[in-house]
C-alpha cells in the first residue's frame, strides 16, 4: 500500500513539473510572435501602398524607430510623440479640378436649385468653373473664397452643414473614373497615419480648409486615428438667433438656443496661422510635419526648429493624378533649401486612389 502511495506521488509530482516547464515555452512563443509583429511594423510593413524601396518611407520609418525605441537617445515618451498633417494635397487630393472645399463652393452656387447667391460671387463661380473644367488659369477671385462659403452656408446648423457635405461627398469626382468625393484620399497616406497611431503617435490635422467641413470628409476614412478634436482647420463665426447683436462674451446661451452658422470666417489656417494653431491648439513641438505646398512651409520650419522632421509631398505623377513635374522639380528645391524630405507621388507611391480609378478621357 505504502509502494502504491509513493509510486501515485511520483506520478503527481512529474504531470506538476511537465506543466510547469510547458508555461515558458507558451510566453516564449508569445513574446517572440510578439517581437516579430513590432519588427514588421518597424520595418515599414504596415505602410500599405508605398513602393518597397521607398527613400521617403525608409526615411520615415527610420525616424520613427529612433523615438519609439527606449534604449535610444532620441526616445521620446508616448505623451510627446505628435504628427501634423496637412489635408489638401497631402492627405487628400486637390487637383480634381481644385480643392474639395472650392468644388463645394461651386456646388453651392451653382448647382443647387435650392440657394441663390448674390450675383458678383455667383458669376466668379461660373468663371471659376469654366476655367477649371478647360484647364486654363483660375481668375482672380473679388473677395475671400472662405468668406463666400461662410455666406452660402450662413444660419445652417453645424448638424445641417454635415449633412449637405457628406450629401456632395457621394458625387463622383470631376476629372477621374470610378471615384466619388469621399474616397478622394491617397491611400499611401491613410497606410502612414496609421502606422504613426500605431507606434504612439498623436496625429492632427491642420489644414486651410473649414474644420466643421473636414471633420466630415474625414469620418469613416481617418477618424479611428484622427478624431474630430484632432482636425484643426479654417474658422467659420458660430452664433445663435437669440443672440442678436450682443456679444458672445455677453450672452449666455439658453435652452430654447440652437448654435448656427453666422457667415463669417473669422481665422483662415495657412502659413503663420498654422503655426499659431499648433502652440493654441496641441501646445507640443510636432515631431513629425507633412505637407505639399508653400502654405505648408511655415509648419515644417517650426517643426524642424525645435528638432522634428518635415515632409513634403511632390505633384510629379501625371498618369495616375494631374501631377506637373516643372512646379514638383521646383518645389523641391525650395524644400531641400529649408531642410525638409521630399516624398514623389509618381515613385514612392504604389497606387494613389487605388488601381480601379483613372483619370477621365476627357481630361
Amino acid at each position: 500500500m505504502k509502494k502504491l502511495l509513493m509510486i501515485m506521488i511520483t506520478a503527481a509530482l512529474l504531470v506538476t513539473s511537465a506543466c510547469s516547464d510547458s508555461t515558458p515555452k507558451d510566453n516564449e512563443q508569445s513574446t517572440t510572435k510578439s517581437a516579430v509583429t513590432d519588427t514588421a511594423k518597424k520595418d515599414g510593413a504596415s505602410i500599405e501602398y508605398w513602393s518597397k524601396n521607398s527613400p521617403a518611407m525608409k526615411s520615415i520609418v527610420e525616424y520613427v524607430e529612433s523615438v519609439t525605441d527606449e534604449a535610444s537617445k532620441s526616445y521620446v515618451q508616448p505623451a510627446e510623440r505628435v504628427a501634423v498633417f496637412d489635408s489638401d494635397g497631402t492627405l487628400y487630393g486637390e487637383l480634381f479640378p481644385t480643392y474639395f472645399d472650392q468644388c463645394l463652393l461651386m456646388h453651392r452656387l451653382l448647382h443647387d436649385d435650392s440657394y441663390e447667391g448674390n450675383a458678383e460671387d455667383t458669376a466668379f463661380a461660373k468663371s471659376l468653373e469654366t476655367a477649371l473644367l478647360n484647364h486654363e488659369e483660375e481668375p482672380d477671385s473679388p473677395r475671400s473664397t472662405g468668406q463666400m462659403s461662410a455666406e452660402a452656408f450662413k444660419d445652417f446648423t453645424p448638424e445641417e452643414y454635415r449633412k449637405y457635405v457628406k450629401d456632395f461627398m457621394s458625387e463622383p469626382v470631376v476629372g477621374f473614373d470610378n471615384l466619388t468625393y469621399a474616397e478622394g484620399f491617397y491611400k499611401p497616406m491613410i497606410g502612414l497615419v496609421q502606422y504613426l497611431a500605431e507606434n504612439d503617435f498623436k496625429v492632427f490635422i491642420c489644414s486651410g480648409a473649414e474644420q466643421i467641413l473636414l471633420r466630415e470628409l474625414t469620418k469613416g476614412t481617418l477618424d479611428k486615428w484622427i478624431p474630430p478634436y484632432q482636425v484643426i482647420g479654417t474658422d467659420f463665426s458660430l452664433t445663435t438667433p437669440g443672440q442678436g447683436d450682443t456679444e458672445a462674451r455677453d450672452y449666455t446661451y439658453t435652452s430654447d438656443d440652437k448654435v448656427i452658422l453666422e457667415g463669417n470666417m473669422t481665422f483662415k489656417n495657412l502659413k503663420m496661422n498654422k503655426v499659431v494653431s499648433i502652440v493654441n491648439e496641441i501646445g507640443v513641438y510636432p515631431l513629425l510635419a507633412f505637407g505639399n505646398s508653400s502654405g505648408d512651409f511655415a509648419m515644417g520650419t517650426y517643426t524642424v526648429q525645435n528638432g522634428g522632421k518635415a515632409y513634403m509631398l511632390l505633384c510629379d505623377d501625371t498618369e495616375r493624378e494631374y501631377g506637373d513635374t516643372e512646379k514638383a522639380d521646383k518645389f523641391a528645391k525650395e524644400c531641400a533649401d529649408l531642410g525638409f524630405e521630399t516624398v514623389s507621388m509618381k515613385n514612392d507611391f504604389t497606387t494613389i486612389y487605388g488601381d480601379n480609378v483613372t483619370l477621365s478621357k476627357n481630361k
